[in-house]
């Protein structure tokens, strides 16, 4: 009580809640700009962080990062324009409530469950990180195999049309993600000879392109409807009782697979949102709704990828090891408050601890009115005729795919994949399953590859961990299911016949 006692001491003080309230406003600005991540928010800040004491810098960091995740949300429902990766996997379906008339509800859903979701995942963080710590540990490359194959998987179940689409969209997007530098010899695949391409195809020009250009150009095409169908913003939370009321197990079974996926090192929000979307879609009881407007797919992904965020925490702080890329930020910042992650930080700085916990109630606490005032804030953009806005939005796509690298390559590439996804979703193949494909793909291959040298080349050796085996069994499980419920229902048929 005495520790816990003195990080409420060291958390409420006037210069710790200012950092916090400042952090939060360049946290909302960050993520609703199209290039500029959750993780480059966190990078920015590291330099800022040198001249303050432990407690105001982690506070930064995390309360920045939680208000991105979220404001990534805003242009992807307003525009179709994901501000972070962690919101390209429902913007389809967030732009599709949009224009249906749903923005309201829409903004309202990823505010909320934005809030309960960082909530969870700091609860878990409080009550299970070293249990939940030394799970995540266990994963070796065969685990992390199996994760990203069934991952890969959930592309037949995100497709809006038709399975064999989602397959074909999914292996474009693996054929992207195969160019560059083999990971395994070290080999140029796929460049041309440009020496550029050597370093693969960025995954966020491309989901800039994919998502945002492409809209565009469809935008170009059509004729008559000048602004977007909904022009103004009312209450955002009317409706909402019901919505949580109907989906109160969609949230927790999101904020549970976002926090479980958070906890692998190396994973992060962006693959968590992929798979609770789909495993959403998968067990709903309105799958035919998804790709449609359909709010459950956005209360999973979105309590997922902001559970995530405290779930990345638990190996960092347990053990040092990153859950993803800002806690591979966060962990040198602590290093350099002398805050050293590891078992013994829950004795030699207990205080110090509690007050980051503190600082994530508190973050996800504050989201909910800085977000409802960001989202009065955007109103402005559904006034925009098209003609004018249209251009502004691929101004931003430029800008936001030069920020990455400081090249114009990133410029081609977002362009390149804008008329790519166009061409796609004009023969009636889904952009999702690719991007999923981008970002799995490396992880497949990579975990794969190293699989196979531990093991000799022995496929056996795929199921020789535990862990390994009951995600293998699953994967193949879910693979055979279609067939299964086709026989079920044949022979059922038949009987009936």
């Amino acid at each position: 009580m005495e520790n816990l006692a003195q990080a409420f001491g060291l958390v409420f003080q006037p210069y710790v809640l200012s950092v916090i309230l400042g952090s939060a406003m360049f946290g909302l600005f960050v993520g609703a700009v199209p290039g500029l991540t959750a993780t480059m928010a966190t990078a920015l800040l590291v330099p800022v962080t040198f001249f303050m004491e432990p407690v105001p810098a982690i506070a930064a960091i995390v309360t920045a990062t939680a208000m991105a995740i979220f404001s990534g949300d805003i242009p992807a429902a307003l525009l179709r324009l994901p501000g972070t990766p962690a919101s390209a996997a429902y913007a389809d379906e967030s732009y599709a409530m949009t224009r249906k008339g749903q923005l309201e509800l829409n903004l309202g859903a990823n505010l909320v469950f934005s809030v309960l979701g960082g909530l969870f995942g700091t609860v878990v963080l409080v009550l299970a990180a070293p249990a939940l710590a030394e799970v995540a540990l266990n994963f070796s490359s065969f685990e992390y195999f199996w994760l990203a194959l069934l991952g890969l998987t959930c592309a037949v179940f995100i497709a809006p049309t038709s399975p064999l689409r989602g397959v074909i969209s999914l292996l474009i997007g693996l054929g992207i993600a195969c160019i560059g530098i083999d990971v395994t010899a070290g080999h140029p695949r796929f460049n041309f000879g440009n020496v550029e391409m050597m370093g693969g195809i960025s995954f966020i020009p491309a989901m800039i392109g994919m998502f945002a250009v492409s809209e565009v150009m469809r935008s170009v095409r059509e004729t008559g409807g000048g602004k977007i169908a909904v022009q103004d913003i009312g209450n955002i939370f009317s409706g909402l009782g019901a919505v949580v009321r109907r989906y109160k197990l969609s949230f927790f079974r999101g904020s549970a697979i976002g926090t479980a996926i958070g906890a692998l090192p190396g994973a992060g929000a962006d693959i968590a949102a992929w798979i609770s979307y789909a495993v959403s879609k998968r067990f709903s009881k309105e799958p035919e709704k998804f790709g449609t407007g359909h709010v459950e797919g956005i209360v999973d992904a979105t309590s997922a990828n902001n559970s995530a965020l405290a779930g990345a925490w638990i190996p960092a702080l347990v053990f040092g090891i990153p859950g993803d890329s800002i806690t591979a930020i966060v962990i040198g910042v602590l290093y350099m408050k002398g805050m050293n992650p590891g078992p013994s930080i829950f004795m030699e700085n207990a205080s110090m601890l509690y007050a980051v916990f503190i600082v994530f109630f508190l973050a996800n606490l504050l989201l909910l009115p800085l977000g409802l005032a960001a989202i009065r804030a955007s109103g402005f953009i559904l006034r925009v005729p098209r003609p004018i806005l249209m251009p502004i939005i691929l101004l931003f796509c430029v800008v936001g795919a030069f920020a990455i690298n400081n090249t114009l390559f990133g410029v081609g590439i977002t362009l390149v994949m804008g008329m790519l996804a166009w061409l796609m979703e004009e023969n009636g193949i889904p952009v999702a399953p690719a991007m999923l494909g981008m970002v799995l793909g490396e992880l497949l291959e990579g975990s794969f590859m190293t699989s196979m040298i531990k093991a000799d080349g022995n496929l056996f050796g795929f199921f020789a961990r535990p862990i390994a085996a009951t995600l293998g069994v699953v994967t193949i499980a879910v693979w055979l299911s279609p067939l299964v419920f086709r026989l079920m229902t044949r022979r059922r048929t038949v009987a009936a016949g």
